[in-house]
């Protein structure tokens, strides 16, 4: 079976390897997202050289993980992991090998990969290495780890939210014996650090099922974050129809938890998942807000207020609740390109004091009245106009 043919710029990563008599092949991700005719993010390469002789051909890498047996090669359009074919020692810390080893060939290196749909390899030619039955599991939509799951979840906890989020960004069902160790495993979920359950919570939410993300809360996955589990969030499934934006889901996300006692505030579960600052601010000023207003004029006060992120958060979470086009109305408005703050007024501060006005509160206060006029006459935002309306 031939795939979608990779970019020159892949192409010639690979055969200049190839023609120094080493075996090379693209895997994982790249190769499932190829026979699923997704869109390709990063190209990962196994090969039979070693990072000493990878470095050696090409003139910019980088030793990313030399000791694991990766170099990253640098090339103008993007960067390439290239790994030797290796075998994994014991997981202590259940999370990187104790120690790895040097394979001879791929087979053995797909061996120690988390699941069947991402240890398929494509040789230069084309030709698919497949020795534990990814092809057939796409085929089937389903997510299997490669040998015992209770195993594969052992040596690394975070394939069990990886499996999950595969789910959501997929759309395939987990195989019952992987979703059997999930549950058997799930109490090791409490070792992951929160920086990389955040990534895995955050790709699921932005996937065209967000609600996995309850199935993740059912299961115990996030207990350590949650006041209740076993059983799924029943509001989750309406973030589908938010668009797939970082700020509107976790918004989302966090007012469904809220709405029905999962979390006692948002704060501190964004906090405890390290969201960044931007977001976490943005999130708590919009379900702050006690209700959304259904009048424009208002709903342009709103976003003159609290930013128009916020409102933004605002309106996806009145939508998520509710039957108002709350987000369509705000996106309106910014679209409109009407004056909301006062950084979009056709004149500042400085104007109004080379006309005469003196600096101080009384000056901001001028400054606010000309706003709230523009807010309700946007065809007033002249600069001829709202000098003559500060003299009033």
């Amino acid at each position: 079976m031939k795939t979608t043919a990779p970019p020159e710029h892949i192409l010639e990563v690979l055969n200049r390897l190839a023609s120094e008599g080493h075996d090379v092949f693209l895997a994982g991700g790249c190769v499932r997202d190829a026979i699923m005719r997704r869109p390709i993010n990063d190209w990962d390469m196994a090969t039979s050289a070693m990072p000493v002789d990878v470095a050696r051909l090409f003139p910019k890498t980088v030793l990313t993980g030399e000791r694991f047996g990766t170099v990253t090669v640098l090339t103008p359009e993007c960067q390439v992991e290239v790994t030797t074919f290796r075998t994994d020692g014991g997981y202590s810390n259940g999370r990187h090998p104790e120690q790895v080893a040097f394979a001879s060939n791929i087979t053995e290196d797909l061996g120690r990969r988390d699941f069947t749909i991402n240890a398929i390899a494509e040789s230069v030619s084309g030709e698919l290495v497949d020795p534990y039955g990814g092809l057939e599991d796409i085929q089937k939509g389903i997510i299997k780890c490669v040998g015992g799951p209770n195993t594969r979840f052992s040596e690394d906890a975070l394939r069990m939210f990886r499996a999950l989020r595969f789910s959501a960004q997929l759309g395939f069902s987990i195989e019952h014996e992987t979703m059997k160790a999930i549950y058997a495993n799930v109490a090791m979920a409490r070792n992951i650090s929160s920086e990389r359950i955040r990534i895995e919570l955050e790709k699921t939410l932005l996937s065209n099922r967000p609600e996995i993300s309850g199935e993740m809360i059912k299961i115990g996955l996030l207990d350590r974050f949650m006041l209740l589990s076993g059983k799924s969030p029943a509001g989750l499934a309406g973030i589908d129809e938010l668009p797939k934006e970082q700020l509107l889901r976790w918004c989302a996300f966090c007012a469904v938890l809220l709405d029905e006692g999962y979390i006692k505030s948002a704060a501190g579960l964004l906090h405890d998942l390290h969201l960044d600052g931007k977001t976490i601010k943005t999130c708590l000023r919009a379900l702050s807000l006690p209700g959304f207003p259904a009048d424009r004029l208002s709903i342009k006060r709103l976003i003159s207020s609290c930013g128009a992120e916020a409102a933004r958060c605002a309106a996806a979470v009145s939508d998520l609740f509710g039957e108002a086009s709350s987000l369509e109305a705000v996106e309106e408005i910014l679209t409109s390109k009407e004056c909301v703050t006062l950084y979009d007024l056709a004149i500042a501060g400085s104007d109004l004091i080379e006309h005469g006005h003196a600096p101080g509160r009384e000056l901001g206060e001028t400054l606010s009245r000309l706003l709230e006029h523009v807010l309700k006459h946007p065809q007033d935002n002249t600069r001829k106009t709202l000098l003559e309306l500060a003299t009033l």
